[in-house]
């Protein structure tokens, strides 16, 4: 007998579980409390692992269609200009993980899973307030008012999860004192300059101080992640205006590649980077998180949103064959038991930022396969899963 699954949450991670589990054969509903889809945000970088678990669900087209390609992925040191360190990709990454990476702006990530998923399993103008344990259910509420109770109630609803809150209580995410900038521009402005067509990071002189590029849009555009320190941030959001010229100003030691890129930029935006550290245990009765209500991170590994994406595709099979007289808390405990020391590895990896500065092996992030990596050991020590390497 299908499952009856409510998910909080219609970005990346929600809406990739939902059309696992719909393809699974079970009753899927998302919550979205968004009350309508608009073009926020510019950038996922997608890795060649998280390419790949995208290919299954029926995906891949379309972002090949609308994503660009990176040729390399390179590290640069941010003052001197030498290169430290240059991975191939595209075809070489297609060759050897079974897909290549793919940079694409959110919105047309988000239209591609949507177009994936039945109308009536997304329910816009639906945020949920709170959640409710019961014998062999879990009931949400919304702020229309309106209850609903699901065999299974999964938390996909980013870094201030209402379900991890309900689970777990109050806990605030950690502010680590830098602020993100980002921003795009036309690829004929960087004419002249190298590897505008690859993933480049500029390291800086202390670890808070970067600049990544990368093309968008079939590379007709660039777009731009940079980090400063700041000691504090009282602000909300994550898409507030920033000033240019505050930034190219702060990167005025860099070299004049990575000056060029800056100046390039109209207008940027900014947020600050919060993270929390890895959770003990992700579930609780029959509910359980995903993505960043799990396992925020910083963005130096570009794994946040792959990480959704592996996290969606594993529970997804783990309550694949699950009915309601089968021991649901036990499918979510093989999922949390996969999961957590991947996550946990990559979470603490992103906050060292010093992953492929020099020459490195990326094949344990970008060759892990969500699809086939085992689901029944009571253990993991996060570095043994089978990949396609």
């Amino acid at each position: 007998m299908a499952l009856s699954i409510g998910i909080c949450g219609g970005g990346i991670g929600g809406l990739c579980a939902a059309i696992a589990l719909h393809q699974a054969g079970h009753d899927v509903q998302v919550f979205e409390k968004a009350r309508a889809f608009n073009r926020v945000g510019a950038d996922v970088n997608l890795t060649p692992n998280a390419v790949f678990a995208l290919d299954q669900l029926g995906v891949g087209p379309y972002l090949r269609d609308s994503a660009a390609r990176p040729s390399f992925r390179i590290s640069r040191d941010g003052v001197s200009g030498e290169e430290t360190s240059r991975l191939p990709m595209s075809a070489a990454a297609e060759e050897k993980y079974g897909a290549p990476q793919l940079t694409i702006h959110r919105a047309d990530l988000l239209d591609a899973l949507r177009a994936r998923l039945p109308e009536d399993r997304l329910r816009l103008g639906m945020g949920s307030v709170s959640l409710e344990l019961g014998a062999g259910q879990a009931t949400l509420g919304f702020a229309d008012g309106t209850r609903g109770a699901f065999d299974v109630v999964i938390g996909a609803d980013g870094i201030h999860s209402v379900v991890r809150t309900a689970l777990w209580g109050e806990d605030h995410p950690r502010y680590t004192g830098m602020v993100s900038y980002r921003g795009t521009f036309p690829s004929d402005r960087a004419a002249g300059l190298p590897d505008t067509d690859a993933f480049t990071k500029w390291w800086g002189e202390v670890p808070e101080k970067q600049i990544v590029t990368f093309p968008l849009t079939g590379g007709r555009e660039i777009f731009v992640f940079a980090t400063l320190p700041q000691e504090d941030w009282s602000e909300e959001g994550w898409t507030l205006p920033g000033d240019a010229e505050d930034l190219r100003r702060a990167y005025a030691n860099f070299h004049g590649d990575a000056r060029k890129l800056l100046d390039s930029l109209d207008d940027v935006t900014r947020s600050a980077l919060h993270v929390r550290d890895p959770m003990p245990q992700w579930a609780k009765g029959r509910a359980t998180l995903l993505g960043d209500a799990a396992h925020p991170m910083v963005p130096f590994m570009a794994q946040g949103a792959c990480m959704a994406i592996e996290d969606a595709v594993v529970l997804a099979r783990a309550l694949a064959s699950a009915d309601r007289t089968d021991d649901i808390e036990a499918a979510l405990a093989r999922y949390e038991t996969e999961r957590k020391p991947r996550t946990a590895r990559v979470q603490e990896s992103s906050l060292a930022n010093d992953w492929l500065k020099k020459a490195g092996n990326a094949d344990w992030v970008y060759g892990y396969n969500a699809w086939t990596t085992p689901l029944d050991q009571s253990t993991h020590n996060g570095s043994s899963h089978e990949t396609r390497v």
